[in-house]
């Protein structure tokens, strides 16, 4: 249901309108009713309403004043303004705010039912877009969990077996849809990722440590040091022995 303020001075009036939207209509309620502009205003700072209906001439804040504070507030909220035929110009006034309609007194109820219909229409399509944002939102984070949990096991096992099938079976995908996954997230292969991951865990310990190379190729995933130190030079420039070197000398 959505949810209605109700703004009018004249009680019999207001109930009478509370009667026609409740029962008259289908998908509206009457959330809070206000006497006055200053009295919406107040509501209106605590709580937002699908739709506001309201007299154009009241005391204190009158109806034109409290639409321009309500575009203020809500730039898209729904607005119809009731009118008495001697306020007809008073109310053309309004328009420049964006109203969805105005009525005239006595209000038609015919009149009253195909406005209110119109704005359900507005409003179910608002919904229903609002609804497929969430659902793609909350695909999208749940992707990024994927990817995240797949980074950190890549972390955990650099020396381990990173086959694209086995992170595939850690996430419960299918290898070519993470596959495919990963380079939309990341902008990256997966082996590219592997690869840069462990020659920086490999220059870490090259730096860190006085470990043979051979050890080192083993401790980040490669049985073949030869593989390890072709690798190496291709991605970083030099030698795993060339890099220690570099290293020893700009600590001193």
């Amino acid at each position: 249901m959505y949810k209605v303020l109700l703004v009018e001075d004249e009680r019999m009036i207001r109930e009478g309108l509370k009667t026609l939207i409740e029962k008259g209509t289908s998908g509206f309620v009457i959330m809070a009713e206000a006497e006055n502009g200053k009295d919406a205003l107040h509501y209106l700072r605590t709580e937002m309403p699908d739709l506001i209906v309201t007299d154009i001439r009241m005391r204190e804040v009158d109806g034109l004043a409290l639409i321009g504070k309500i575009r203020e507030m809500y730039e898209e909220l729904p607005i119809v303004i009731i009118s008495g035929y001697g306020d007809f110009h008073y109310a053309q006034k309004a328009l420049k705010y964006k109203v969805s309609d105005y009525l005239l007194k006595p209000i038609d109820r015919l009149e009253l039912v195909s406005t209110l219909a119109k704005i359900r229409q507005v409003l179910d399509r608002k919904k229903k877009v609002g609804e497929e944002e969430n659902t793609v939102d909350g695909s999208r984070r749940e992707e990024r969990q994927i990817i995240r949990k797949v980074k950190a096991f890549i972390h955990d096992h650099l020396d381990g077996d990173l086959r694209l099938q086995t992170l595939a079976e850690c996430v419960h995908l299918n290898p070519i849809y993470l596959s495919q996954l990963f380079k939309i997230e990341t902008g990256e292969n997966v082996s590219d990722y592997i690869t840069q991951v462990r020659m920086n865990r490999a220059k870490q310990l090259l730096h860190e440590t006085s470990l043979k190379v051979y050890d080192i190729a083993r401790l980040v995933g490669y049985q073949s040091a030869k593989h390890f130190m072709l690798v190496f030079k291709k991605e970083v420039g030099m030698t795993p022995g060339g890099y220690r070197d570099r290293e020893s000398t700009e600590d001193l």
